[in-house]
């Protein structure tokens, strides 16, 4: 390896985010050759991941330095979502067993093969939804890399999107109690956009149950709820003011 080469790998060792991702389209519009990145595979100096996704050989990778160098690279907009976001802003009643998951949403993008490795220190598990019209994101930084993460208001939507298949209900209600500053004005644009009637009807049942005083500012006049019944649980609670059957155990939990 001549001294251009040398140089070039040095520049991109010491530029690149530790135990992250190098996407070979972002090297190559920054200079880097597919013949280049096969000599520094061969070398040793890079190893792959999947069909166009190396890592600096050695690295334990990150699921959070990984998604931060997709959106950063190639302009994705995958985001944290759910709990996992949640998670990100101090709320964090939700314990998986095992590894850690690493919920993502990716509106209607290709889940690119990389992310159902399983090499990274979270789980990373990816969903599509197309609910939120309007997605409330922010960017935050943690472990040194840059994340797009759903707002606390619009991560919690999420985790109601996904039950009972990913969250209980009731496991939601105890994250519910811990949300007292969540800002009525997101959530109104939230719930006046969502497209989910199960979210904002199961999201209001809850917030009232809970008792938070943002409640009170939001216009339900604007907040379309529908008419149809809705049954959430099998042999549960009738609801009639949010047309919904909740779970027993929740209805009567005090």
């Amino acid at each position: 390896m001549d001294i251009e080469q040398k140089s070039k790998i040095n520049q991109l060792l010491l530029s690149s985010t530790p135990k992250g991702l190098l996407f070979s389209e972002w090297l190559k519009k920054n200079g880097y050759s597919d013949q280049l990145i096969k000599r520094y595979r061969e070398s040793g100096w890079l190893a792959m991941l999947s069909k166009g996704v190396m890592y600096r050989t050695g690295d334990n990778l990150s699921a959070y330095a990984a998604l931060s160098c997709y959106n950063r690279q190639l302009g994705k907009k995958f985001r944290i979502a759910a709990h996992s976001a949640l998670e990100l802003f101090g709320f964090n009643h939700y314990v998986p067993m095992g590894k850690p998951l690493l919920m993502v949403a990716h509106g209607k993008q290709r889940v690119p093969e990389w992310i159902r490795n399983d090499v990274f220190d979270r789980m990373i598990k990816p969903f599509s939804t197309d609910t939120f019209s309007e997605p409330q994101t922010t960017t935050i930084v943690k472990d040194e890399v840059d994340l797009l993460v759903s707002t606390p208001e619009q991560a919690f939507l999420e985790c109601l999107l996904l039950a009972p298949q990913q969250y209980s209900y009731m496991d939601l209600f105890y994250m519910m109690e811990q949300l007292t500053t969540l800002r009525p004005e997101m959530l109104q644009r939230l719930l006046e956009t969502t497209k989910s009637l199960k979210v904002k009807r199961m999201f209001l049942y809850m917030a009232e149950k809970a008792g938070h005083y943002w409640l009170d500012a939001l216009d339900m006049s604007k907040i379309e709820l529908g008419t149809s019944k809705l049954q959430l649980a099998k042999n549960g609670v009738y609801i009639s003011k949010y047309k919904i059957t909740v779970p027993k155990e929740l209805n009567e939990y005090e």
